[in-house]
């Protein structure tokens, strides 16, 4: 097995990368911080910010994800303020940056540790992943890979940027959907106060959207193994 030398520079910014992480979490999870990480917290912010709202938002959504915050949250947040339609827009194009700059922090301070670690069994699975970048993280997306260790953890390996970027945008697109309209459905029902629009067929269709959304793991991976099956076949 090949050996690779491991410089101090990739070891400090691999610990960096780690004390960035560990810092994201301990802020969000154990600090007073939390307490203004809260859907009536960010409204009042979003509400406050007029016309730049959404800007703000965006903003919010990419440091969030940076920093470990739930995405149920930051994405409940954008369909009730901005409603299902714009907060979807909105929402995507937070979590499209967010993932950007996540990834590209794992690989500036972690990529070059990472490749120094890896003997030569595990780098035939490293290049494996920068041929197919695209379809293995479109995979990931599609079965609900948690969102920001997969955005950090893409940064380590040779995955081609415009490959994860392609995948991440298409993988989150039906998922992103589905809720945004999902909650911001709901929020508009709650906000006119008319509840017989509980039975309207929007709602239905909503509802009918979210629980599918469960179903979709499942679908992607009973698709993949019989194409696998497929492949052994031929």
């Amino acid at each position: 097995m090949e050996k690779r030398k491991v410089s101090k520079t990739s070891v400090l910014k691999a610990v960096g990368l780690l004390v960035f992480v560990l810092s994201a979490v301990y802020v969000v999870r154990f600090t007073p911080a939390r307490s203004y990480i809260t859907t009536q917290s960010l409204g009042n912010l979003l509400e406050n910010a007029g016309i730049w709202a959404p800007l703000v938002y965006v903003v919010v959504y990419a440091v969030g994800v940076c920093l470990f915050l739930p995405g149920t949250l930051l994405t409940g947040v954008g369909a009730i303020i901005f409603g299902p339609y714009k907060g979807f827009v909105f929402v995507w194009i937070g979590a499209m940056l967010g993932a950007s700059m996540a990834f590209f922090i794992g690989r500036t301070l972690g990529r070059e540790f990472a490749a120094s670690l890896i003997g030569d069994r595990l780098k035939k699975y490293d290049d494996a992943i920068e041929r197919n970048g695209f379809a293995t993280v479109l995979y990931l997306r599609l079965v609900y890979f948690p969102f920001t260790p997969l955005n950090f953890g893409m940064g380590l390996t040779k995955v081609k940027f415009w490959d994860y970027f392609a995948g991440t945008a298409l993988g989150i697109l039906v998922g992103t959907f589905i809720f945004t309209y999902f909650i911001g459905t709901l929020k508009e029902i709650i906000a006119s106060g008319n509840w017989w629009s509980l039975f309207s067929l929007k709602v239905f269709f909503s509802v009918a959207l979210f629980i599918f959304s469960f179903f979709i793991p499942r679908i992607v991976k009973k698709i993949r193994k019989e194409d696998e099956l497929a492949r052994a076949k031929e």
